[in-house]
């Protein structure tokens, strides 16, 4: 199924529907086109072809109350009429096409040029072979045999790039079909609220069927297109599909379509679905986007546009970012970020692959001459025409002798470890309830300094109840005898609740003997239905005398008016509302307040002030919500003016307040603990009352009484960080952030800006990494602000999930912690792997180029080499990516963003052992055929036989880089570096697979690997000499690292590195609207993190400003034009790309003090 394209889909449901289109009263094509419709010629429409929507639902066969019957063959019907809603992926790049991309690698190109000139050349036998004067081919001819081995050189080096384009290839590969699962894994939770057979249930997004009666609500994302049927005060955010940020109001005679990928921003109500999968509005887009793939393939440009367009499954589209009207503008802001991480390993690749050109280079020139002055100068030989091919045999080898010190130079395990390490940390972050949508988000957590939390469901289990309560004059601290409270009050608080909260919100009897009841839907409001319960009252019946449908008017709950109101209708044609919410903002509102007796009385606002002392503030200490539940009648005539909300919502009689108690967390206190003792600063954000704010955040152990911080209410902040003209003041940010630990009564705004505040903030050294929690749609902004944003799986809304990086399954606080200690420990596998590799490559270049200047030859080999840089590299990087993070990763700072990747430890120990292995390696080289008594392999002529001189040279090297892998498993100097290594099996095996492989190619590897094999002792001795790589280990850790003055760090993230703008304003034209809103947030999943485009291309890359991306996207051609369409759907960018949308950039501030 998910193989066809989306027009053989497409044509297929077409077919079905003609054939079948008159079992329902309208076709697939009616309700499609009809769907294209909006707003008021939708109206007219509909009344003119189907009468009304009742009509609509009667022809689809289902019913506006009960929903479908849900019988599996009337499931399956409308499946195979309408189509399903799901819209089929893109096809996944076969195995061939990644090992094609593999292939575009420069410095495997070069050495494939240079393995297939060098086997020609091998086959070709010029007249002049056995010519006395042709240079120094003297000894070429030794041995017939020999000679005719030639070829074998060159067809190894091809064979070496081979395996190294499959192992890469077969990484992509994999990496893929991980990422798919998790992308599946994803929609496979997404679910949305139906009713069938007259029972709301939930089924997964997948499921949906036209005809299907939807429950949507404030925070979800529309699933499907469908008709507005009933609800109250439901606002939709379409930016996804429009672009316009306004949110519009959707009402049954107005406005009643609701569109598949949009925003439900407040309220509730029903929709019947009418189109679904390719047939939805986004559907038809993606088809657009995805049924020309073919062709645009060729445009090479175009292909990357479309790379992941329709490679989403329909979950509501992964692209609809909140709704504010900035997104245009933040869209461009985030595309030039990258993360932390990934800046400065781009910098230190660029710095290594200068430095690697520069000495290939060297090295070929000096060969080059030496071979040239030597022949026609020194020994004065004439250059014969016959003996051309003689010589050019000779350029080549010195060529691919400076393309092996490229090779070597360059640390190609680098990318390959990155993406390991964090491919690695992704899947074992799942089962510590980490659910990464966003690849670099893992490592970039290891960096946090701040977190500001949401309280509710976070900090707190989310499960509410009433402890205390005010009712007729009595203030009860725990839940009072209904005998004690008046028949009349009862009577009204028992309706005020069970009417003024959403119908989709109840409990239920628990699932198991003995267990807590379960709540469902709002926690707050079922806080409230349980205390209807502890009062020996039912909700249930006052709940189907007056059905939804019969509430005559709904102010939503939103973060503005923190209240809700309901308007009914009575028998005697007069309306009554009732409110509930924040009781300091209804208690404003109420002028009367019912008495013991029943009665209301007058309220004044001194009453009132006497109230809050005496009952609110005392319940807020002992860290309980406070909620007032209110009436008010109104006449029959003249009917009120219902939008005219201030007058409405106003003039209120209190029935009575309740102090609900969400308990903390068991978890959370030494969570936070651990939090502050890894340096991490943990803030609280809530829209709650102050009092209650700061006792939960004293239980939570967010501040500790008699420490100098500051709790503040969000107006208060307001005035704080606002001059005269009420513009925000970073400088005033500053002053306030530092202390802060508790923002109460805070609005989603206040959020975003102190989210904001802290990241701008250039207060202190180090520049702030902010994570955020959020589950609201609220939140949206502040998450999506965030270096890392957390949802909540379980509470949080889609549109929250949307803007974020990680999901918590479990909604714990505890899980961050989990994914702190997993990004801490991503960044020190790069740094263990950095510390290995360097060394590697500082060693075999050294070796290399001064080897080729002394003796005219390397003593490694180019197969050698290759074994030693591309093989050896992704093992170890794998071995060392794989490390098991453990606790004491908890108990240091966090790095921050100007630490240097490769800090002065590192230095030492890199350049310490390079010293060890430089001084051995050039002690055999030149004296080792004394020492072990054989002949000397310098000098040799071009074809001779492999020596054991430089057999044990190569066997010693690679030797002592087994035993340095080890070493490289600590960097912060310690001194046990067996520590926990057999917890790490991955490790142990490549050790050891490595070393038996090693003694395979020595002892038959022969001619292609250019060795002879060895003797017992000489095998010892080998061993031995690693061994001593322990043992000096220990020595440079004695050495203090404060006396070494003189290292240099190395990988240090300074300026802003950024995309010049004006690339980026050609980019974005290039994109249509539509088709870039289509695409942001989607699109992290399909082929993660591709193996870095090697060092020349990133050299030019640099040259030409373009970002990391450009380089780490695997295609050859030209990068800067495809960089802004690369940002938006190629998914083959690493979501080590600024997959992180918020801007990671450093102020120049900052800079200079990095």
């Amino acid at each position: 199924m998910g193989d066809m394209t989306n027009s053989d889909f497409y044509s297929k449901n077409q077919r079905n529907e003609s054939s079948h289109g008159g079992e329902f009263g309208c076709t697939m094509e009616e309700l499609r086109s009809l769907m294209e419709l909006r707003g008021t010629e939708a109206v007219v429409k509909i009344k003119e072809t189907y009468g009304d929507t009742e009509a609509i639902c009667r022809r689809l066969k289902t019913s506006p109350v009960e929903g479908l019957p849900g019988t599996a063959p009337d499931l399956e019907k409308r499946k195979q009429i309408f189509g399903q809603n799901f819209i089929p992926p893109k096809k996944p790049k076969t195995f061939l096409q990644l090992v094609w991309e593999a292939l575009q690698d420069v410095t495997l190109i070069i050495l494939e040029i240079a393995a297939i000139i060098s086997l020609g050349l091998s086959f070709y036998h010029p007249p002049g072979e056995g010519n006395e004067g042709c240079a120094t081919a003297q000894g070429g001819a030794e041995d017939e045999g020999e000679a005719e081995a030639g070829w074998i050189e060159g067809a190894a080096i091809l064979l070496s790039v081979i395996c190294v384009v499959l192992v890469t290839a077969f990484n992509d590969w994999s990496k893929e079909k991980q990422f798919r699962g998790l992308q599946s894994r994803i929609e496979q939770e997404q679910k949305f609220t139906v009713v069938r057979a007259g029972q709301v249930v939930q089924i997964p997004v997948a499921e949906i069927v036209v005809g299907d009666i939807a429950q949507v609500k404030y925070g979800d994302l529309l699933p499907a297109d469908g008709l507005f049927i009933q609800g109250n005060d439901l606002k939709i955010d379409e930016s996804s599909l429009t672009g316009e940020s306004d949110q519009v109001r959707k009402s049954v005679d107005k406005d009643p379509m609701l569109l598949s990928g949009t925003h439900v921003m407040e309220g509730s109500g029903r929709m019947v679905v009418t189109a679904v999968g390719v047939n939805s509005q986004t559907g038809i887009i993606f088809t657009l986007l995805g049924a020309g793939g073919e062709e645009e393939e060729k445009k090479d440009k175009k292909a990357k546009q479309q790379d992941g367009a329709a490679a989403m499954e329909m979950q509501p589209l992964k692209s609809a970012e909140g709704g504010d009207a900035d997104d245009k503008k933040k869209a461009n802001m985030h595309k030039k970020e990258k993360s932390v991480l990934q800046g400065k390993l781009t910098k230190l690749a660029v710095q290594i692959g200068k430095a690697g050109l520069v000495m290939s280079a060297i090295t070929v020139i000096i060969l080059v001459l030496y071979f040239t002055v030597d022949t026609f100068v020194v020994n004065k030989k004439p250059w014969l025409p016959e003996c051309t091919p003689v010589y050019v045999q000779y350029f080549v080898k010195f060529f691919i002798i400076g393309v092996t010190v490229l090779v070597v130079a360059v640390p190609e395990g680098l990318p390959l470890a990155v993406t390991i390490s964090l491919a690695y940390s992704v899947k074992k972050m799942m089962k510590d309830n980490n659910l990464v949508r966003h690849l670099d988000a893992c490592e970039t957590m290891g960096n946090a300094t701040a977190i500001c939390s949401d309280k509710t469901g976070t900090l707190t289990t989310n499960r509410m109840t009433v402890v205390q309560a005010y009712v007729g004059d009595v203030h009860y601290k725990e839940i009072p005898d209904p005998s004690s409270i008046n028949a009349k009050t009862m009577e009204l608080l028992v309706n005020a609740i069970a009417i003024n909260s959403a119908y989709t919100t109840k409990i239920l009897p628990p699932e198991k003997e003995g267990a807590l009841p379960r709540q469902v839907g709002n926690k707050t409001e079922c806080g409230l239905l349980g205390f209807v319960l502890d009062l020996k009252q039912d909700y249930e019946p006052v709940r189907s005398q007056m059905p939804e449908e019969k509430l005559y008017k709904v102010y939503t709950f939103n973060s503005v008016r923190k209240s809700m109101s309901t308007v009914i209708k009575l028998p005697d044609e007069s309306f009554r509302m009732y409110s509930k919410g924040a009781s300091e903002i209804v208690l404003k509102k109420c002028c009367k307040i019912l008495s013991g007796a029943g009665e209301p009385r007058v309220f004044r606002p001194r009453d009132r002030d006497e109230m809050v002392k005496k009952v609110i503030e005392p319940m807020a200490c002992d860290g309980l919500r406070t909620i007032c539940v209110a009436y008010r009648d109104f006449p029959s005539s003249p009917e009120p003016d219902w939008d005219n909300e201030n007058d409405i919502l106003n003039d209120l009689t209190c029935i009575c307040v309740v102090g609900i108690e969400d308990p903390v967390r068991p978890e959370v206190p030494e969570a936070i603990r651990k939090c502050q003792r890894a340096g991490i600063t943990v803030r609280m954000v809530t829209g709650d009352n102050i009092n209650t704010a700061r006792a939960i955040a004293i239980k939570c152990g967010i501040i500790h009484p008699g420490e100098d911080f500051l709790c503040l209410e969000g107006k208060e902040f307001n005035r704080r960080i606002r001059n005269e003209k009420g513009e925000i003041e970073q400088e005033r940010i500053d002053k306030i952030w530092p202390k802060l630990r508790v923002l109460a009564r805070s609005s989603p705004t206040d959020k975003h800006t102190l989210v904001k505040g802290i990241i701008d903030s250039t207060h202190t050294e180090q520049r702030q990494v902010v994570a955020v929690t959020g589950d609201g749609t609220n939140d949206g902004p502040a998450l999506k602000k965030a270096d890392v944003g957390f949802a909540m799986g379980i509470a949080g809304t889609d549109v929250a999930k949307e803007a974020s990086d990680i999901i918590l399954t479990d909604d714990n606080f505890s899980s961050i912690v989990k994914a702190v200690m997993w990004g801490r420990n991503v960044y020190d596998s790069i740094s263990k792997f950095l510390q290995f590799q360097l060394t590697v490559n500082v060693v075999a270049v050294i070796v290399a180029f001064t080897g080729a200047c002394i003796t005219q030859d390397s003593p490694l080999k180019a197969v050698q080499m290759l074994w030693v840089n591309l093989i050896m590299d992704t093992f170890a990087s794998l071995a060392l990516a794989t490390e098991p993070p453990t606790e004491t990763l908890l108990l240091r700072k966090p790095y921050g963003r100007n630490k240097p990747l490769i800090s002065r430890t590192m230095m030492k120990n890199i350049l310490g052992h390079a010293v060890y292995q430089l001084t051995l390696i050039f002690t055999l080289l030149f004296v080792g055929e004394k020492m072990f008594q054989i002949d000397s392999g310098r000098n040799a002529p071009l074809h001779s036989p492999p020596s054991e001189h430089y057999t044990i040279i190569f066997n010693t090297f690679v030797m002592m880089q087994l035993f340095n892998e080890v070493n490289a498993r600590k960097i912060h100097g310690e001194r046990n570096v067996f520590d926990g290594i057999f917890r790490n099996p991955i490790f142990c095996a490549i050790v050891l697979g490595t070393f038996a492989i090693q003694i395979v190619i020595v002892q038959f590897g022969g001619k292609p690997f250019s060795c002879s094999p060895l003797q017992l002792d000489q095998w010892m001795w080998c061993i031995f000499i690693g061994l001593g790589e322990l043992v000096w280990g220990q020595v440079i850790a004695t050495i203090p690292t404060s006396r070494l003055k003189f290292l240099k760090e190395a990988g240090r993230l300074t300026q802003k590195e950024e995309i010049p703008e004006e690339e980026l304003n050609e980019d974005v034209e290039e994109i249509d609207h539509a088709e870039r809103e289509l695409r942001r947030g989607q699109i992290l999943w399909f082929r993660g993190l591709n193996r870095i485009q090697t060092q020349i291309e990133v050299v030019n890359t640099f040259k030409s400003g373009a970002s990391f991306q450009g380089a780490l996207r695997r295609q050859s051609s030209v990068t800067s034009q495809s960089q802004d369409v690369a940002n938006l759907s190629s998914p083959s960018r690493v979501s080590l790309s600024n997959a992180l949308s918020s801007p990671t950039s450093l102020p120049p501030a900052a800079a200079g003090q990095g």
